[in-house]
């Protein structure tokens, strides 16, 4: 099955057969050839008439005298939550008997979404095509004849009976030494074919306005659609308001001008938006509609053919979020979700490329801060930032390396997150201290810092459980 050894239950299972039956079967050389049906490799060594009922006693046989020894493959887990991570199912597709092949899975807790058993060589492919498999991983040359009669990718490891030079000349695509070194062929493997279907959707749509905010998302968006068009057939635009922070419009603009693109900066207007302002938990809602009632038109003006944004494959399954619903319903495209990139993903091909982002902590606008309920107006994101601004400068005084901050306004009171292990090692300290007094000095009666420190989206915390924050 490629995730189990094997071996040491099949030729334990083979000596009790052998002795009921009162034969000699060979197990050290039938070993070595695991992989085809049993019935094949019984075949030598007993009449045709009791090759049939001996299969059956060996199966019979197996739970008691195999199960309970086989271990899984050095890698085994791991490969499989290396593929769950990327959002991929599985499928187990053996030659095994269906049953004790599902007895190893129970016992050793791997996590398959299917099992298709008792299949071999070519007729593994309808199996795999009929679970939308797009890799085949096995250990025999079989298991190629499999994965090529189905049209998908076919990665051999070379803890079974095959060598590399047998399955290669089978027409395997890759050869690994085990397991381990799946997790990162695996990645890498993803990785490649996103970065390929980010650069077709891009070039399918001839020319995008790319909404700019300056982080890691948007950037790369950007930096790939100069790759694939062209820099006189793109442009990033940057929606200045009260909600985006000031120390975030430079860096946005110095980025894309290094790109070579034209920046544009209209004045968005969110606050004029009563739902913005309300600030329930659809505010982003709000936010979203009023940037792309600002791009669209904006695109049609420069002759642009789409409106981008930096969602990604993350962000589409995170469940809430109305900004996605609101750019969607004014045709905005998504091809980083188009795509499969995942925010880390985003991050490292943004590494490879040198787009100076990718390792920028994410910076949600200043209205994410504001608890739901309490009415966003400029002169509260004006607090917000002042404090922000403040314990920055308090921090890096003290020497210390902060990567992310949030100042939560709750009213009067503002809860300060940093990073998690920060906020334990400043817990009661002289710089806690100043930190809470720059806060409000921002213009905050009360501050405390967040003992459980920075968390992305924190304030839907307060939609999902509003009896703790009352």
């Amino acid at each position: 099955m490629t995730l189990i050894d094997t071996v040491p239950g099949f030729r334990a299972t083979l000596g009790v057969l052998a002795t009921e039956l009162g034969v000699e079967l060979p197990a050290e050389e039938m070993t070595r050839r695991l992989g085809p049906p049993l019935e094949q490799l019984l075949a030598p060594y007993l009449p045709a008439e009791q090759i049939g009922p001996a299969g059956d006693r060996f199966r019979e046989l197996y739970p008691d005298h195999a199960v309970a020894t086989v271990p899984p493959l050095p890698g085994a887990h791991e490969a499989l939550a290396a593929v769950r991570e990327l959002g991929g199912g599985t499928v187990v597709v053996t030659g095994k008997y269906t049953p004790n092949a599902q007895r190893h899975l129970d016992r050793l807790a791997l996590d398959v979404d299917h099992l298709e058993g008792w299949v071999w060589g070519v007729g593994k492919a309808e199996a795999l095509r009929t679970h939308g498999a797009s890799v085949y991983v096995g250990d025999h040359v079989h298991d190629v004849e499999g994965a090529r009669a189905a049209g998908v990718l076919s990665v051999s490891v070379l803890t079974g009976g095959c060598t590399r030079e047998e399955l290669l000349d089978a027409g395997t695509d890759v050869v690994l030494e085990s397991l381990e070194a799946f997790p990162g062929w695996l990645a890498e493997h993803v990785l490649e074919q996103r970065r390929v279907a980010l650069e077709q959707r891009l070039r399918e749509l001839g020319s995008v306005l790319v909404a700019f905010s300056g982080g890691a998302d948007s950037a790369l968006v950007l930096a790939a659609a100069v790759r694939v068009l062209g820099r006189d057939r793109v442009v990033a635009a940057t929606g200045y308001s009260h909600a985006l922070p000031a120390a975030e419009r430079d860096p946005a603009r110095a980025l894309a001008e290094q790109l070579g693109v034209r920046v544009l900066t209209p004045a968005t207007h969110e606050l004029d938006r009563v739902g913005y302002r309300a600030n329930a938990g659809d505010r982003c809602y709000f936010c979203k509609a009023e940037l792309l009632d600002t791009l669209v038109p904006l695109a049609a003006e420069h002759g642009l053919a789409a409106v981008a944004t930096g969602t990604n494959a993350d962000d589409v399954r995170a469940g809430f979020r109305p900004g996605i619903r609101a750019a969607d319903e004014r045709g905005a495209v998504t091809p980083l979700a188009d795509a499969g990139l995942t925010k880390a993903q985003v991050r490292e091909l943004s590494r490879r490329w040198g787009v100076p982002t990718w390792s920028k902590p994410a910076a949600a606008c200043l209205s994410s801060r504001v608890a739901y309920g309490l009415e966003i107006t400029p002169t509260r994101l004006a607090r917000v930032e002042r404090a922000e601004a403040a314990v920055r400068a308090v921090l890096e005084g003290a020497g210390v390396i902060l990567r992310d901050l949030r100042v939560r306004d709750l009213g009067e009171a503002a809860s300060v997150e940093v990073d998690a292990p920060l906020a334990r090692r400043l817990a009661g300290g002289e710089t806690a201290a100043r930190v809470l007094a720059a806060v409000r000095e921002a213009g905050f009666h009360e501050a405390s810092i967040d003992p459980r420190g920075f968390r992305s989206g924190s304030m839907n915390e307060r939609l999902s459980q509003p009896e703790r924050y009352r």
